[in-house]
């Protein structure tokens, strides 16, 4: 059925270039003699049209413009009608001299073609207003827009973006917008008319074009535009009090798909200072593709991400691994459903108890290991000192331990940012988690524990800055206080931090693990820090309210444990290029940073001395025993004041 309806297309549309032909031939004439053809023209008419039709045919069907659409005319499709009549003129020049003695008034020869182009090409404008329903009727209004109850809408930039917009809204009625112009910061696009719509001004202006042409929504259609330019548009908008919609980047638009069907609300991620970032996934899926993974922390905002993403990747198995019962339960409901073809084992445990691990590690045998599970909350673990290192540094070493013990191949640690230089709790307990993750490595200068045979595990992490929607970060719990009304409660005025989404953070952990060979960290270039500040203001806008006016901001002063400003790295610890430009990596024992305890057995000793401390229950001790295993660590007040009641010991 396909088949034929695209014959009867192609027969159709050809059947209509010869009657156009066959006008345009006529027309010459008729202009050439002023409409007053003599019977000598009209025989040499007669006798020419068919050897003329049958040139044209065979010309426009070797430039395919039977093939051409006749809703959409783009300039690539006007020179091949233009070259398609140039070129069989010239043939049936050729061929009336040759074979019929037929010479036609010269002018004939540039009227024909003239003509034909422009009948082929008005037939196609006409077919396009009749589609797009542009025709001049009662229910239109003098500026040529069809009234009634579609939205009108204002098209912020009028490149190329806006005017596929543009073209698209016409095409699609059923979408029911109706645009009425063009809005574009460029001052040499002002008062320009674009595919019938003026360029009504800039940002500035937006607020009376919205009230003069009675504007519903404004569509961005700035699918490069940086986060700042964003955050300036959605600002103009919300002046204009109008809703509005975005084009997504161009990295994320779906060419199979109707450009204005991907049209959604501004999200907090448009934001950011830095376009985001992609990684290419060729060679992640080779490393998972017949694996056997495991992942730690498989209910969190990063481990869920992480199941999902490597569900993709089709491994022999995924094993989920959580101590939250119902977080669990939601990420095996959601990878059942959508990847029916990966088994997937919901496991729930905690990574304190080693004889669960051993157990889980025997009967499951993975090959890769992503740990996740950890304790992140700055301020909390700033008050559960030794909740923070029971979980997150040995907690870390028994499934470090059981994934080296039973041959796991690649083992990557998901760390923080908060691990450089710490100066809280849990950046400290992460920076031991690198250490002794990566004192297990092979590549290290001083081996681990006796390896099993075969090929030795190698041991990498990964440090990035705050997830974007991350349970626990900084976004969800300003869209808790908006929904609320405010206030918003910001720590510090200049407090910044870094800035990435889920997908990019679990993109980079994949990468890392296919580009690493043991005993690094990886990093991810993330662009300039964030301001909260910023951040609040532009939250609030995204909601469609004022800062200042309809929601208030606070400042509640720094917590206990934070800093103004994040690092990725410190300045001993010297960063080098990958294969990927956004991702940057070093040896963290090659710094100057951990000193002697480079010696994994120095530091296994350390270890062990710390967790007696920890069962101990002696506050002081542990302190001291992390501050000498990590010299960086900058304690904070609220730790070094804490004050432990005498019968659970001192604190």
């Amino acid at each position: 059925m396909t088949t034929l309806l695209t014959r009867t297309r192609r027969w159709t549309a050809e059947a209509v270039h010869l009657a156009l032909a066959a006008a345009a031939l006529a027309s010459a004439f008729a202009l050439r003699f002023e409409f007053s053809i003599s019977h000598f023209y009209l025989v040499m008419l007669g006798r020419a049209l068919p050897w003329v039709l049958l040139i044209k045919f065979c010309v426009f069907r070797g430039y395919s413009l039977r093939d051409l659409g006749w809703r959409y005319l783009g300039f690539e499709d006007l020179l091949r009608i233009v070259a398609a009549n140039v070129a069989a003129s010239a043939v049936v020049t050729v061929v009336l001299r040759v074979l019929l003695g037929v010479a036609f008034p010269r002018s004939i020869y540039i009227l024909d073609p003239l003509l034909c182009i422009a009948f082929l090409t008005l037939a196609r404008a006409v077919t396009r207003l009749s589609s797009d329903g542009r025709w001049f009727s009662s229910a239109a209004d003098g500026r040529g827009n069809v009234s009634g109850v579609r939205q009108r809408i204002l098209i912020y930039g009028a490149g190329e973006a806006g005017r596929r917009v543009l073209a698209e809204v016409r095409s699609h009625p059923e979408l029911g917008a109706n645009a009425v112009g063009f809005i574009d910061d460029d001052p040499n696009k002002r008062h320009l008319h674009l595919a019938g719509l003026r360029v009504l001004g800039d940002r500035g202006d937006l607020p009376a074009m919205v009230q003069r042409h009675r504007v519903d929504q404004v569509w961005l259609a700035l699918p490069a535009a940086s986060g700042p330019e964003i955050a300036a548009s959605l600002e103009a908008c919300q002046a204009a009090r109008v809703a509005t919609r975005r084009i997504p980047p161009l990295t994320e638009l779906i060419q199979s798909k109707v450009l204005v069907d991907q049209l959604r609300p501004v999200r907090i991620e448009d934001l950011l200072g830095r376009p985001p970032v992609h990684m290419e996934d060729t060679g992640v899926r080779a490393q998972l593709a017949g694996q056997v993974v495991l992942v730690t922390g498989a209910g969190g905002s990063i481990g869920g991400e992480l199941c999902r993403q490597i569900a993709r990747a089709q491994p022999v198995a995924l094993i989920g691994l959580d101590h939250s019962e119902n977080a669990l339960y939601q990420i095996d409901l959601e990878l059942r459903e959508q990847f029916p073809g990966v088994p997937f084992y919901a496991e729930i445990a905690n990574i304190q108890n080693p004889r669960r691990l051993r157990e889980l590690f025997l009967e499951h045998a993975p090959t890769i290991v992503y740990h996740a599970a950890a304790y992140k909350h700055v301020p909390m673990m700033e008050k559960q000192v030794f909740e923070a290192i029971e979980n997150n540094v040995f907690g870390t070493r028994n499934v470090a331990r059981a994934a080296q013990s039973s041959g796991v191949r690649t083992f990557v640690l998901i760390s923080s940012d908060k691990a450089v230089r710490p100066a809280n709790v849990m950046g400290v307990t992460k920076r031991l988690a690198e250490m002794l993750c990566l004192g297990m490595d092979p590549a290290s200068p001083q081996p681990g524990p006796t390896l099993p045979e075969g090929d030795p595990s190698r041991f990498l992490a990964v440090r990035f800055g705050n997830v974007m929607g991350s349970s626990g970060s900084v976004i969800p719990l300003f869209q808790r206080q908006i929904a609320s009304g405010g206030p918003l409660t910001v720590t510090h005025p200049e407090m910044r931090r870094y800035f990435m989404t889920i997908p990019e953070s679990v993109q980079l952990v994949l990468q890392a693990a296919a580009l690493g060979s043991g005993g690094e960290i990886f990093i991810l270039d993330m662009g300039e820090p964030v301001k909260i500040l910023e951040l609040a203001h532009k939250m609030i806008l995204l909601s469609g309210l004022r800062p200042g006016e309809d929601i208030q901001i606070q400042f509640s002063g720094v917590r206990p444990g934070e800093k103004l400003f994040e690092e990725l790295h410190t300045a001993e610890e010297h960063t080098l290029l990958t294969p990927h430009p956004k991702i940057r990596v070093f040896r963290s024992f090659d710094s100057a940073v951990t000193g002697s305890l480079a010696d994994t057995e120095i530091l296994s000793r350390k270890l062990d001395a710390l967790r007696g401390q920890v069962a101990s229950r002696d506050f002081a001790a542990t302190v001291a025993c992390l501050r000498e295993l990590v010299p960086e660590y900058n304690p904070s007040g609220t730790v070094l004041r804490a004050q432990w009641p005498a019968s659970v010991g001192r604190g």
